[in-house]
């Protein structure tokens, strides 16, 4: 009897245990992911503002890997819009291009162009680092494209580069608005 009111007892109070809330632990970026955040920005400033060489002392070096994966509904939209029969079909994978071609092609024509990040999320442990974020490029405030990217970073000697950019491509399929 005395154990049958004991476990009354507890199975009584178990309620008032699971009703209390669970603090969420509070995650502080650290120095390296702040460093890192600094990098995030200066790839989108030098996009903006068209700074060829501020963005290059962002890389590991000028052989970065730099690689485009259109979605199928957007490679398909590709396709659809392309005008002339005899250029070849756009590939799924885009890997012809590093960052000093990126920026040349940006370089090469007057409009505007940004890049937009969110949710951005940095892992690293001090030596080697992962951004993986949802972005958005614009040119003349006109979404062209968005999907995820990501980046491989190394800790140098010389502070934080990128070894590697890979994104994902989804395409506007709304042309843009005439001027």
């Amino acid at each position: 009897m005395k154990h049958g009111l004991l476990l009354a007892a507890i199975f009584a109070s178990l309620p008032a245990f699971a009703s209390k809330p669970v603090p969420k632990p509070v995650i502080k970026p650290n120095a390296d992911q702040e460093q890192i955040k600094v990098i995030v920005e200066s790839f989108r400033a030098a996009i903006v503002n068209k700074d060829k060489p501020g963005f290059l002392t962002l890389f590991f070096n000028d052989k970065t890997p730099w690689i485009g994966v259109s979605s199928d509904k957007g490679l398909k939209l590709l396709k659809d819009k392309k005008k002339d029969a005899s250029q070849p079909d756009p590939e799924k994978i885009f890997s012809s291009d590093n960052p000093g071609l990126f920026m040349d092609g940006l370089l090469s024509k007057p409009q505007h162009f940004e890049e937009k990040f969110s949710n951005v999320r940095i892992d690293t442990d001090g030596n080697v680092g992962v951004v993986y974020f949802d972005y958005s490029f614009s040119i003349e405030n006109y979404k062209v494209n968005w999907g995820k990217e990501s980046w491989h970073l190394v800790h140098t000697t010389d502070g934080w580069k990128i070894t590697s950019v890979i994104w994902s491509m989804d395409f506007n399929p709304e042309p843009p608005k005439a001027k």
